[in-house]
């Protein structure tokens, strides 16, 4: 009697063996959305970026204070010896000295802090749009790994009935021995395309542990597991189906293109700062002193007296303390500086011609990004479709080279390539959908409207019962597998 290939029993034997180890209770799986909440919370990176934006913030606070009054207040006190030599001899005078003062400065004309000013709000908007692309990647990164683990998942599955699937295979050549029907190279081949797959099955374990292992980095959250996708998800193409549409979109709402543009802004800025060092300024300045005789220059009585005595003189007589205020304009014009302010200017005229060129080349990577990303979705709606009528058509060759086999048509050999080519298509599948999810996602955000809104569309198609050894095939395509299996004689 003959015994077919049936992925729905590969997948029943896969579930009730291999499978066991990783079933976890329903109620612990974790949604796309909560796993970006996570992300949002406890994301390394994206903290890093919110630290970075609030330090570089702090440029225009600190460019406006040299526009704005500048006030300082001090003291002095000393003492001082005077030693005066006469033909009568030395005379010596103690003197101490105490003052307090004021100062004020407000700038009236000041070109390159006015520049320096503009430079730094350009390049505050350039922080916070760079800081909106972290954010907006951290969206993408978050889908990118979240389905790389349902794609590990479900290639774990895939490998898991193959395996099983190569090990029947393998029961059913021993039996043929022993019987008479086939000789021992079949047996050998069998054993070899099990011992394969059993490989494959190992390499796919891992590859789903670093998949999680990705998903603790990216959150610092321990997931048992997440929720899968249904098969129920609709693949379609975009909306518009239009690349130049897409590509002025992205134009206008990129958000490292809207950054680099104040990039450049904050170049510009800075290149007419760097020239206007040649301009004049004009300063108002008020100051206020008090102190003492000695402070402010002029000697008190008793020094007076005995510096006059020694030295046979008249000098002027201050008592009390001496109190000076002072208020004005000034104004300094640069003449030379060694040539310092010329070479700043021609320093950031070619930091601006840099940024130039950054922006252009930034622009052509956003296009190219944008039209081949639409190109991706497009043909990836296509590569699911045809997917999945590779998976029936493989069913269908399967089933032919086993009868093929039974009745001397076809050898093991030929058995085997055709189970490989099953699961091999099975896998394609897979791929091609999640190839779907995310490169949709990637073309929102060459365009700039990715949000969180896209990953909460996405998890209204997530399945809560989930289980890839069971649902890594379209539940009609694991439908008709047992309705063949049913009718199929066994040996």
């Amino acid at each position: 009697m003959l015994r077919r290939l049936s992925l729905a029993v590969a997948v029943a034997a896969a579930s009730s063996g291999l499978a066991q180890a990783q079933e976890v209770p329903l109620s612990s799986k974790t949604d796309l959305v909560t796993v970006y909440q996570e992300a949002v919370n406890n994301n390394a990176d994206l903290a890093a970026a919110r630290a970075q934006l609030a330090a570089r913030q702090e440029l225009v606070p600190q460019a406006r204070a040299g526009l704005l009054p500048y006030l300082s207040a001090g003291a002095f006190t000393g003492d001082t010896r005077t030693k005066v030599d006469t033909s009568a001899g030395s005379q010596k005078v103690d003197r101490n000295a105490f003052s307090y003062q004021a100062n004020l400065s407000q700038p009236l004309f000041r070109a390159d802090r006015w520049f320096q000013l503009q430079a730094a709000q350009a390049t505050s908007e350039q922080a916070a749009l760079e800081f909106s692309a972290t954010q907006q990647n951290l969206i993408l990164q978050t889908a990118e790994t979240y389905f790389a683990v349902l794609r590990a998942q479900d290639n774990l599955a895939a490998t898991k009935a193959e395996e099983s699937a190569f090990k029947r295979q393998l029961d059913q050549a021993n039996e043929r021995f022993d019987v008479g029907l086939s000789d021992r190279t079949d047996v050998l081949q069998s054993q070899a395309g099990y011992d394969t797959a059993r490989a494959n099955r190992i390499i796919a374990q891992r590859n789903v542990d670093d998949a999680f292992q990705a998903l603790i980095t990216l959150t610092n959250r321990d997931f048992p597991a997440v929720e899968g996708i249904r098969h129920t998800l609709p693949v379609q193409t975009p909306v518009p189906n239009d690349a130049k549409s897409w590509v002025d979109t992205a134009a206008q709402q990129n958000l490292n293109l809207q950054a680099v543009n104040y990039a450049v802004n904050a170049a510009e800025e800075t290149l007419r700062q760097r020239k206007a060092g040649h301009a004049p300024t004009l300063d108002a300045v008020a100051s206020y002193e008090k102190g003492d005789n000695d402070a402010l220059g002029f000697s008190n009585s008793g020094a007076n007296e005995a510096l006059g005595a020694a030295a046979g003189i008249n000098l002027p007589r201050y008592n009390g303390d001496v109190e000076q205020t002072s208020i004005g304009v000034q104004l300094n014009i640069p003449i030379f500086s060694g040539g310092l302010t010329s070479s700043q200017a021609r320093e950031a005229y070619q930091l601006l011609n840099q940024a130039e060129q950054q922006r252009e080349s930034l622009r052509r990577q956003v296009v190219q990004d944008t039209r081949n990303r639409h190109r991706a979705v497009n043909t990836d709606v296509e590569q699911v479709s045809a997917r999945r009528q590779s998976i029936v058509s493989n069913q269908s060759a399967v089933e032919a080279t086993e009868i093929g086999y039974q009745v001397g048509t076809r050898n093991i050999v030929d058995v085997l390539d055709a189970q490989r080519q099953l699961y091999a298509s099975v896998r394609d599948y897979n791929n091609a959908r999640y190839d779907y999810i995310l490169d949709n996602l990637r073309l929102k955000q060459s365009a700039g409207t990715l949000s969180p809104a896209d990953l909460e569309t996405l998890a209204s198609y997530l399945k809560p019962d989930y289980d890839p050894d069971r649902d890594f095939l379209p539940p009609d395509l694991g439908a008709t597998e047992r309705e063949q299996r049913n009718k199929t004689p066994q040996l």
